[in-house]
């Protein structure tokens, strides 16, 4: 008898809920399936199977609080081994059946560290359909990043898991016959030669696009075999739908002119479910506002000298560094300047108690295709701008690529968000619970000024700090962001600590 554990839930987390039971007592289980949900204040986690057998006892139900250490339910080992073989046995059987040859199997690949499982998006082929070598077959959803599955070799398809099913690392989800592959091959292969000699520039009209790609191509009227494809294996990646808007522009007008024709064959609404990492954003940012007192306070800052000092240094900076200068790591500066001097801003409520914090891990808001990420960069107090720039520039790409760890994702004590990349003017940020305090930059604005009573042209920022009331009062985070005005506007106190 092998004991289901609630592990570690992760800094500063003493508790969480049942979420969801995957599976009922007297049902097989395998070794590291998962089988229960939980659900804490900062982040879903799944357990797992601790040996293959059957679940024998559930003593936490759904909606229940546990501890870490907690005994969850227990496995018979072993139990499961006679009930698994024949489910085991069919896959195999099926391909031969289809194509009447060997098969080769199509596992799901490893998804990343800390993700356990994910759902298969939409097939894009059937069982008994003829595929090529690295020809994308599905995409499977987790919560931080979705990954291709591609046909290890050419042949027929069979599919072992519908659409939307739950799977695992290393599971069969379906399998190719490689002796069927032969047997298509000669009507297959004029189809297949066309696409090869223009597949470095165009797309061939059935290529797969991805759902983000999918979404920019519907909502802009693209044509998918006009656009040129420069990802991996050919896909046409969501950068190269953007940069076909712009060439389309000028025939903007024209299209406009017959507005009805595109909705011709499209529904007025369409449903599409919620990705894992859209629910956790979702869920987290409305505990957020449930659970703070939530108050925006703005300034703006005058970015003279920043930009001046950027533009002096940028190119010795990179040649010393090898990295570029940005604003990101001046305003990372100066926030933990001011955190130093306002410790209620870099403090937690837990209970009916307040945590000050003695280090600061500033968490940096990257935008993904797939929704809103917040890496942490640990001890920024201790990193020079270069350190903060190559730090920063580790995450961005981490985060973009989908290989962040839950460790890089936790335990951040003060975050700072960017809108001014996208073109904000000014907003008001969501805490990033259980944090105190948000840091919104927004975009770089030429406005006239009063300087010293003359009016002069100032590239200008509104800054927005948004904070825990219950923590923080309205004078220190008003104290707070005039500190870190004064520090972007005069960079030098911020190297001589004044």
């Amino acid at each position: 008898m092998a004991d289901i554990l609630t592990p570690a839930l992760g800094e500063s987390v003493s508790e969480a809920s049942i979420a969801k039971w995957t599976k009922k007592v007297g049902d097989a289980v395998k070794k590291d399936e998962v089988l229960v949900e939980l659900e804490t204040d900062k982040v879903s986690l799944e357990v797992v199977a601790p040996a293959d057998g059957v679940l024998a006892a559930i003593n936490a139900a759904e909606g229940d609080t546990v501890v870490p250490g907690t005994v969850l339910g227990s496995v018979s080992e072993g139990a499961s081994a006679p009930a698994a073989a024949p489910a085991a046995a069919a896959t195999p059987a099926a391909a031969p059946a289809a194509s009447g040859g060997a098969s080769i199997e199509i596992a799901v690949p490893t998804m990343g560290e800390s993700v356990a499982e994910g759902s298969i998006g939409t097939w894009l082929k059937k069982s008994g359909d003829t595929v090529a070598k690295d020809e994308l077959l599905v995409e499977i959803e987790t919560d931080k990043v979705a990954v291709e599955v591609s046909a290890p070799a050419a042949g027929v398809l069979t599919i072992a898991a519908d659409n939307g099913s739950t799977v695992t690392p290393g599971q069969v989800i379906g399998s190719i016959s490689a002796s069927g592959a032969a047997a298509a091959a000669p009507a297959a292969a004029p189809v297949a030669a066309a696409p090869a000699n223009t597949g470095s520039a165009q797309a061939p009209a059935s290529a797969h696009l991805s759902p983000a790609v999918q979404r920019v191509v519907s909502e802009n009227n693209l044509n998918p075999a006009s656009l040129s494809a420069t990802g991996p294996k050919g896909n046409i990646t969501k950068a190269d739908a953007i940069a076909a808007i712009g060439a389309a522009a000028p025939s903007a007008p024209a299209a406009a002119a017959a507005p009805a024709a595109p909705r011709a064959d499209q529904p007025r609404e369409e449903r599409v479910k919620m990705t894992r990492l859209r629910q956790t954003i979702a869920r987290r940012l409305k505990e957020s506002q449930n659970t703070a007192a939530q108050l925006t306070t703005f300034n703006e800052v005058d970015m003279t000298n920043v930009m001046a000092l950027r533009a002096q240094y940028k190119e010795v900076f990179e040649k010393r560094h090898g990295v570029k200068l940005g604003f990101m790591s001046f305003f990372t500066k100066a926030v933990v300047q001011a955190l130093h001097e306002i410790p209620a801003v870099n403090a937690e409520i837990d209970g009916t108690d307040i945590i000050y914090k003695n280090h600061y891990d500033i968490g940096v808001a990257v935008g993904t295709d797939k929704g809103l990420v917040v890496p942490v960069l640990r001890d920024a107090d201790t990193l020079s701008l270069a350190g903060i720039e190559k730090g920063i520039g580790a995450l961005g790409k981490a985060a973009r690529d989908g290989a962040l760890t839950m460790d890089q994702m936790q335990g951040g004590t003060f975050t700072i968000t960017n809108g001014g990349t996208y073109g904000s003017l000014m907003s008001t940020p969501i805490l990033n619970a259980p944090q105190s305090g948000i840091l919104g930059m927004h975009n770089i604005v030429q406005r006239p000024m009063a300087i010293n009573g003359e009016v002069k042209i100032r590239p200008m920022m509104y800054l927005a700090l948004s904070y825990d009331h219950r923590i923080v009062d309205g004078k220190e985070a008003v104290t707070f962001l005039v500190r870190i005005k004064e520090l972007l506007e005069d960079p030098a106190r911020a190297l001589l600590d004044l």
